[in-house]
């Protein structure tokens, strides 16, 4: 009984002898990691601004860098708005005449990405905030992390389907019930292609677009638009965003949303620029969007959020389904993606 007594205290001093060390390895670690955002935001300080390029609705990026400021008020914080076509234009048109204004951009073009990289107009920046987000929502290198998510699913008009009676799956859409201008397509929503095909190969995902192609879809451009035109009685299905449809049901609209999976799911990249005038404030500013407090304030704007224990409102938004995320790496072909998903729906 001693010899046991004594193995049982041995085996408890070693326990304790390892949980002090491994506290002290992560007091180190801790310290390191609180001294390194100690010396960004002192560098930051004396930069005192921020230039944000992007892609939100303007109220939204206010809202941001309201929060930002506040924060952080020794920074003088700005933006510049545009569509992606257009921040992607004005960074590459910047750059050819030497002049590198911005530091922070982010986009959800994943070929404007891919781009900007290939032009080293962006650099890595691997923040510790990147830590809780899973793997498909960032580069291993740190050249960009995903910071809210456009998921797109199935769209239903209430007052023309039942819940229980929609579409539960990309197949169940090639039912003759749906035939004849029943389901609208975006003419640039070529992004289906290209998910699907990261996720069925090429021969299968194209099969099935044609047969949703002879079910005679109604075209159109936009995803508000589309939705809003689905409340109105126009058509009873559309594929878009099913965050945007969240925001216009929470509005009293007869609409319902399904996700369909694996669910394509476009999102928005946040990216240091590698010649930027304020490199560190823009790494500030990368921290706080990725950090739990930004994270939160971009559910409150009802953003899709990624970051592991911020869950979306409502949190099927982002959760609880297969998917694939739409990343730069998909987007070499994206042209020939572009002209087979036109030549598919018939919209040349």
């Amino acid at each position: 009984m001693k010899k046991q007594s004594r193995k049982r205290k041995l085996k408890l001093k070693g326990r304790l002898c390892l949980g002090l060390i491994v506290l002290f390895l992560l007091g180190i670690r801790l310290e390191f990691s609180a001294a390194s955002d100690s010396k960004i935001v002192e560098a930051a300080r004396k930069e005192a601004q921020l230039m944000w390029y992007n892609t939100l609705v303007q109220p939204h990026a206010q809202e941001i860098l309201n929060r930002f400021m506040k924060k952080y008020p020794f920074v003088r914080a700005s933006f510049w708005r545009g569509s992606g076509i257009k921040v992607h234009a004005r960074l590459t048109t910047e750059a050819r005449a030497g002049r590198f204004e911005w530091d922070v951009v982010s986009l959800t073009d994943a070929e404007s990405v891919l781009d900007l990289k290939g032009k080293g107009l962006i650099t890595a920046y691997n923040s510790a905030e990147r830590n809780m987000f899973s793997a498909d929502l960032k580069d291993k290198e740190g050249y960009w992390t995903a910071f809210y998510a456009l998921p797109s699913g199935l769209i239903l008009n209430t007052r023309q389907v039942k819940v229980e009676e929609a579409p539960k799956s990309y197949e169940d859409l090639l039912h003759p019930r749906w035939k004849g201008g029943k389901i609208s397509v975006d003419t640039e929503g070529y992004e289906l292609l290209l998910g699907l095909t990261h996720a069925w190969g090429k021969e299968k995902a194209v099969t099935y677009l044609k047969r949703l192609a002879a079910q005679d879809p109604v075209p159109g451009r936009g995803n508000n638009a589309r939705i809003e035109l689905l409340a109105a009685g126009e058509f009873p299905l559309a594929i878009a965003y099913t965050h945007t449809a969240e925001a216009i049901k929470k509005k009293g609209s007869p609409i319902e949303w399904i996700n369909l999976e694996p669910v394509v799911v476009k999102v928005d990249n946040i990216m240091l620029g590698s010649r930027a005038p304020h490199s560190n404030t823009g790494k500030l500013f990368i921290d706080f969007i990725l950090s739990e407090e930004g994270q939160r304030l971009l559910q409150g704007l009802q953003r899709p959020t990624l970051r592991t224990g911020v869950e979306p409102n409502p949190p099927r938004l982002s959760k609880g389904y297969e998917r694939v995320v739409l990343q730069p790496e998909h987007s070499v072909n994206v042209q020939e993606n572009v002209r087979l998903y036109k030549q598919i729906f018939r919209l040349q």
